[in-house]
């Protein structure tokens, strides 16, 4: 059972269920490679929640991202221990009504995060406490073969996945983007930003596949597409803003 968050809101610093204390906005170093599919739009709509619409990446198709991230510092002193993480996101804009159409190049990386397994107990406590990041506890590797990184996920010894993604030529960039949560019955939404070696490669292959775990089996049924409509890395800071209720905005 998660044990209620401890907040000092002068100095911006919370504890966690784990006893671990972290500063917000969350400061960290990651290395990440990712991938931005097409999905079935209907689909893609029935894993958001009320308040959230599906964007339009192409012409009648949603997206949906695959998103591999290897930490390398946790929190401004490193107050959590490096973990690795993979993330599944819809694109997604809050409002409702028919899905809009947006860039993938401003969108592409930023909605609901749908789901998030991690390596670590304080990883899974720090998502789930402060954003309620859909985590779960699993064993994730990333494995680099030249340009390209292979990461697999197994969760409760069942694969989600294995998906091998080359990595696009990065330069020195800063990049925003947004993330969706729930928590406590509401949506959130996240401000981040990247500071960094980051970079975008649009239509390409990519190789991947699902597996026997329940969300695994569950991706399989969104019409996911064959061909890239993005690959991204990012070698970089990456930061992490408190929640804010999508309807106070």
């Amino acid at each position: 059972m998660v044990e209620t968050l401890s907040r000092d809101t002068k100095n911006e610093t919370v504890t966690l269920s784990t006893g671990h204390r972290v500063e917000l906005p969350l400061v960290t170093e990651a290395r990440m490679t990712g991938v931005v599919l097409s999905a079935d739009p209907l689909a893609a709509r029935a894993l958001l929640p009320d308040g959230l619409t599906p964007i339009r990446l192409t012409p009648g198709r949603a997206g949906v991202t695959f998103l591999c991230v290897e930490y390398h510092r946790i929190g401004r002193r490193g107050e959590i221990e490096p973990y690795n993480e993979f993330g599944v996101l819809v694109p997604a804009t809050a409002g409702s009504g028919p899905p809009p159409y947006a860039s993938i190049l401003t969108h592409g990386v930023s909605g609901y995060v749908w789901y998030l397994p991690v390596t670590t107990e304080p990883a899974k406590a720090l998502g789930v406490d402060v954003w309620g990041y859909p985590k779960d506890v699993g064993d994730i590797t990333h494995v680099d073969r030249g340009s390209e990184r292979r990461t697999t996920v197994t969760v409760n010894d069942q694969r989600v996945i294995d998906i091998t993604i080359p990595r696009p030529p990065t330069f020195e960039q800063t990049r925003s983007s947004v993330s969706y949560t729930i928590k406590d019955g509401r949506v959130l939404r996240e401000a981040l930003t990247l500071d960094g070696d980051v970079g975008f490669w649009p239509y390409s292959r990519v190789t991947y596949s699902m597996g026997d775990h329940p969300r695994g089996r569950q991706l399989k049924s969104l019409d996911l597409g064959d061909r890239a409509l993005l690959r991204f890395a990012a070698d970089a800071e990456f930061v992490i803003e408190t929640g804010e209720p999508i309807e106070s905005r």
